[in-house]
Protein backbone atom coordinates (compact mmCIF):
# COMPACT_ATOMS: atom_id res chain seq x y z
CA UNK A 1 0.00 0.00 0.00
CA UNK A 2 1.26 3.49 -1.23
CA UNK A 3 1.86 6.11 1.69
CA UNK A 4 2.88 9.58 1.63
CA UNK A 5 2.47 11.64 4.91
CA UNK A 6 3.29 15.48 5.21
CA UNK A 7 4.50 17.46 7.83
CA UNK A 8 5.90 20.53 8.22
CA UNK A 9 3.33 23.48 7.45
CA UNK A 10 2.44 26.57 9.06
CA UNK A 11 1.86 29.93 9.31
CA UNK A 12 4.85 32.52 8.73
CA UNK A 13 5.21 36.03 7.49
CA UNK A 14 6.07 37.31 4.19
CA UNK A 15 10.08 36.77 3.80
CA UNK A 16 10.22 33.62 5.96
CA UNK A 17 11.01 30.25 5.58
CA UNK A 18 8.88 26.62 5.90
CA UNK A 19 10.91 23.74 5.20
CA UNK A 20 8.24 20.60 4.27
CA UNK A 21 8.59 17.05 4.66
CA UNK A 22 6.89 14.16 2.65
CA UNK A 23 7.52 10.33 4.19
CA UNK A 24 7.11 7.54 1.26
CA UNK A 25 6.53 4.25 1.82
CA UNK A 26 5.02 1.71 -0.49
CA UNK A 27 5.49 2.65 -4.09
CA UNK A 28 7.58 0.87 -6.81
CA UNK A 29 8.65 1.89 -10.26
CA UNK A 30 10.22 -0.62 -12.82
CA UNK A 31 11.40 2.63 -15.02
CA UNK A 32 11.83 4.97 -12.49
CA UNK A 33 9.99 7.81 -10.52
CA UNK A 34 9.60 11.19 -9.25
CA UNK A 35 8.20 13.02 -6.46
CA UNK A 36 6.88 16.12 -6.85
CA UNK A 37 5.45 18.60 -4.95
CA UNK A 38 1.89 20.49 -5.99
CA UNK A 39 0.18 22.87 -4.04
CA UNK A 40 -3.80 24.54 -4.50
CA UNK A 41 -4.54 27.59 -3.43
CA UNK A 42 -8.45 29.23 -2.35
CA UNK A 43 -10.29 28.50 -5.66
CA UNK A 44 -7.47 28.00 -7.51
CA UNK A 45 -6.40 24.62 -9.73
CA UNK A 46 -3.55 22.10 -8.07
CA UNK A 47 -0.29 23.63 -9.23
CA UNK A 48 2.80 21.55 -9.55
CA UNK A 49 5.39 23.30 -7.98
CA UNK A 50 8.89 21.31 -7.72
CA UNK A 51 9.77 17.72 -8.87
CA UNK A 52 12.58 15.36 -7.98
CA UNK A 53 13.32 11.95 -10.37
CA UNK A 54 15.13 8.84 -9.33
CA UNK A 55 18.59 10.47 -11.28
CA UNK A 56 17.98 13.40 -8.66
CA UNK A 57 17.09 15.51 -11.56
CA UNK A 58 15.00 18.33 -10.38
CA UNK A 59 12.39 20.65 -12.06
CA UNK A 60 10.62 23.51 -10.64
CA UNK A 61 7.35 25.84 -11.58
CA UNK A 62 8.59 29.59 -12.56
CA UNK A 63 7.33 31.00 -10.09
CA UNK A 64 8.95 29.75 -7.09
CA UNK A 65 12.72 29.19 -8.72
CA UNK A 66 15.33 31.02 -6.99
CA UNK A 67 13.04 30.38 -3.63
CA UNK A 68 11.92 26.74 -3.15
CA UNK A 69 14.26 23.65 -3.59
CA UNK A 70 13.23 20.51 -3.68
CA UNK A 71 15.68 17.48 -2.36
CA UNK A 72 15.21 13.49 -1.00
CA UNK A 73 17.19 11.65 1.58
CA UNK A 74 17.07 8.17 3.48
CA UNK A 75 17.24 6.31 0.16
CA UNK A 76 14.27 8.36 -1.30
CA UNK A 77 12.05 7.76 1.64
CA UNK A 78 11.78 11.01 2.43
CA UNK A 79 10.93 14.24 0.00
CA UNK A 80 12.10 17.97 1.18
CA UNK A 81 10.82 20.93 0.10
CA UNK A 82 12.66 23.94 1.52
CA UNK A 83 10.90 27.27 1.08
CA UNK A 84 12.47 30.35 1.11
CA UNK A 85 11.61 34.25 0.56
CA UNK A 86 7.83 33.28 1.00
CA UNK A 87 5.06 35.40 -0.36
CA UNK A 88 1.53 35.50 0.49
CA UNK A 89 0.98 34.41 -2.88
CA UNK A 90 2.46 31.28 -1.60
CA UNK A 91 -0.22 30.32 0.86
CA UNK A 92 -1.96 27.03 -0.34
CA UNK A 93 -2.22 23.29 1.03
CA UNK A 94 0.88 21.58 -0.56
CA UNK A 95 0.34 18.02 -1.73
CA UNK A 96 3.36 15.20 -2.02
CA UNK A 97 2.85 13.32 -4.97
CA UNK A 98 4.62 9.81 -6.65
CA UNK A 99 4.93 9.10 -10.32
CA UNK A 100 6.56 7.19 -12.90
CA UNK A 101 9.71 9.34 -14.53
CA UNK A 102 9.98 10.53 -17.33
CA UNK A 103 8.75 13.36 -19.92
CA UNK A 104 9.35 17.73 -20.31
CA UNK A 105 9.05 19.95 -18.18
CA UNK A 106 5.31 20.72 -18.23
CA UNK A 107 4.15 17.05 -17.74
CA UNK A 108 6.13 16.61 -15.17
CA UNK A 109 4.60 19.61 -13.46
CA UNK A 110 0.85 18.74 -13.94
CA UNK A 111 -0.99 16.87 -11.28
CA UNK A 112 -2.42 13.93 -14.30
CA UNK A 113 0.69 12.28 -14.22
CA UNK A 114 0.78 11.26 -10.46
CA UNK A 115 -0.83 8.10 -9.36
CA UNK A 116 -0.06 8.32 -5.69
CA UNK A 117 -0.69 11.63 -2.99
CA UNK A 118 -0.69 12.61 0.03
CA UNK A 119 -3.02 14.84 1.86
CA UNK A 120 -1.36 17.65 2.28
CA UNK A 121 -0.05 20.49 4.96
CA UNK A 122 -1.35 23.83 4.52
CA UNK A 123 0.93 26.49 4.72
CA UNK A 124 0.06 30.37 4.96
CA UNK A 125 1.96 33.23 4.30
CA UNK A 126 0.87 36.88 5.78
CA UNK A 127 2.30 40.16 4.72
Amino acid sequence: QVQLVESGGGSVQAGGSLRLSCVVSGYTYDGGYCLAWFRQGPRKEREGVAVIDNDGITTYADSVKGRFTISQANAWNTVYLQMNSLKPADTAMYYCAAGPAGGRAGWLLHKDKYDYWGRGTQVTVSS
